[in-house]
């Protein structure tokens, strides 16, 4: 039975109507015609009809009540419906409670390490900020969680475990390298497996010292050379799943953590064979020997340095042969394509040269750009110009005079649009040009690491602390990719500052009356619905008793 408004003539009449079955089909019949809605509204006849009929439903009564002794409260709930799914479907809940089945803490370290995790992925803040910001939402088994229970949870994360056997020389093996080996093998039926690896690493600075050991000076990707830091790596799958991160001290180069970090993904995962794929910057003479043993053979693709290498600067670029186009999945030739690629072979030694043609052109509009301007800057006065890195890039600087030199714009014509790739692998050129520019995810992961450490881990003091800190942030994205997964399999694509301001809108509030409990929620706005949907959560009832 419900009301309903039907118009006869000129006038709006408000009628009390059921639904009936007969047969097959579904008739309404008026049970009563309350009278014309403008007559009714005039008189207030509607609202003392509602608050007569509301003594028959505690529901309505409740929410009708102007009674000084209800009370009312309201939280988030959209945030932690959606991804403590996620974190019980991964396994990531399960992982953890077996490690802490022989543990006795006073306090339930799981939920404060998802606390932590969630307040990462919806907001930058510190442990701290932690502590207050949940005050607002409702997450399952926190209530009695404090400050201190969070800080030590990060020390669960980050502390040292008896069996160091794949420890690298650059870090401690800990329990955060537990759960990323029990979150793998939970869901190894589910991976095709690491056929292929992505590898990349940034560096983190603190504002304090960093630790007892973790925080020194070293290369900042920062640029910021003054302040202590620590290197932090990652392991992409194929498919741009986050597999593990790696933390070391702030002066490991690059060059120094490859291998160990090959040796340990083999170990720690019981992979008999996979290709790594990494930037320029990880390779180096001795490196590459180690890799082309026999005894270690391993598949790679690495960016190869196209200005400083002599053999692929002279012999490399200048090798001739054509250019093949690539399509990437999904395009066809009819579809411009911006890659090309070249194959060289110098000395058993396999390159890719690759081209974009569109780069290639603003390149060179770029540097016309700039030489125009360096023109223009001589004829007013060219001592400004010698003190700048920058423009001394294509001038000819004498004693007593500052002159363009063509020479250096011809030759740095030749890199227009081009990078190269060194390969010891069967895979056709092609698929190797499109699997290394895939290493963009492992960059992208560092943006995401990058945004949830914008305040960064000053309040630790203690290199295990600090571990656990950075590791769940690294966990918040596991949480993140998975997400967006399931919205690209469900045919969504959205923006994650909509997705985290649509969740956030989702509330509920609570009014209680004589110890009977009443929830409320709000409507699902924007992307929240399609977000439940692809998670595979109901969303809770508009209106429920508790």
């Amino acid at each position: 039975m419900f009301a309903r408004v039907k118009k006869s003539g000129r006038y709006e009449y408000l009628q009390i109507v059921e639904n009936r079955r007969v047969g097959k089909k579904t008739v309404q019949r008026v049970i009563s015609t309350i009278g014309r809605m403008d007559q009714l509204h005039a008189k207030g006849s509607i609202e003392t009809l509602v608050r007569s009929l509301s003594r028959f439903s505690e529901k309505v009564l409740l929410i009708l009540s102007n009674k000084s002794d209800v009370s009312a409260s309201g939280k988030k709930i959209g945030p932690a419906l959606i991804f403590e799914r996620l974190w019980k479907e991964l396994g990531i809940k399960k992982v953890i409670k077996d490690l802490l089945a022989h543990r006795k803490f006073e306090f339930d370290v799981e939920r404060a390490i998802f606390l932590t995790v969630l307040h990462r992925l919806f907001t930058s803040g510190s442990d701290r900020a932690c502590e207050k910001w949940r005050r607002d939402y409702v997450i399952e088994g926190v209530e009695d969680l404090d400050l201190h229970h969070l800080y030590r949870a990060m020390t669960f994360l980050g502390e040292e475990v008896t069996d160091q056997k794949d420890r690298t020389p650059f870090s401690p093996r800990c329990t955060k390298d537990l759960i990323e080996e029990g979150i793998f093998f939970e869901r190894r039926d589910l991976f095709t497996g690491l056929d292929i690896v992505f590898f990349d690493t940034t560096s983190i600075y603190f504002e304090g010292s960093g630790g007892e050991t973790i925080g020194q000076r070293g290369h900042s990707k920062d640029h910021r050379p003054d302040l202590n830091q620590m290197v932090v790596g990652a392991v992409i799958d194929d498919s741009g799943k986050p597999v593990c991160c790696e933390m070391w001290t702030g002066n490991t180069t690059d060059v120094k953590s490859l291998i160990p970090v090959i040796d340990r993904i083999r170990n720690r995962f019981s992979i008999g064979q996979f290709c790594i794929v990494a930037d320029r910057g990880m390779i180096s003479a001795g490196t590459m020997k180690q890799l082309e043993d026999p005894d270690r053979s391993i598949p790679y693709i690495f960016g190869a340095r196209m200005r400083k290498v002599t053999k692929v600067k002279r012999d490399v670029l200048s090798h001739q042969g054509r250019y093949k186009e690539v399509y990437p999945e999904g395009k066809t030739s009819k579809d411009p394509a911006p890659l090309k690629v070249k194959e060289v072979c110098i000395n058993d030694n396999r390159y890719i040269v690759c081209l974009n043609t569109r780069q290639a052109r603003k390149d060179a509009k770029d540097r016309k750009s700039l030489v125009e301007s360096l023109k223009e800057k001589i004829k007013k006065g060219p001592k400004k110009l010698v003190g700048n890195k920058g423009c001394r890039k294509y001038l000819k600087i004498k004693r007593d005079s500052v002159t363009i030199d063509q020479d250096k714009i011809e030759f740095d014509s030749r890199f227009d649009g081009k990078w190269v790739l060194k390969t010891n692998t069967d895979l056709p050129a092609e698929q190797v040009a499109l699997k290394y520019k895939e290493l963009w995810q492992v960059e992208q992961v560092f943006r995401d690491i990058k945004s949830v450490l914008e305040t960064r881990p000053v309040f630790h003091q203690r290199n295990e602390n600090i571990r656990g800190h950075v590791f769940c942030s690294f966990l918040a994205l596991v949480l993140r990719k998975e997400l967006d997964r399931r919205l690209y399999k469900c045919g969504h694509c959205f923006e994650w500052a909509d997705i985290k301001q649509d969740l956030k809108a989702l509330h509920e509030t609570v009014i209680e009356d004589h110890g009977k409990s009443l929830a409320v929620r709000t409507e699902c706005i924007g992307t929240c619905g399609k977000t439940f949907q692809a998670v595979g959560v109901a969303i809770p009832a508009t209106i429920r008793e508790l």
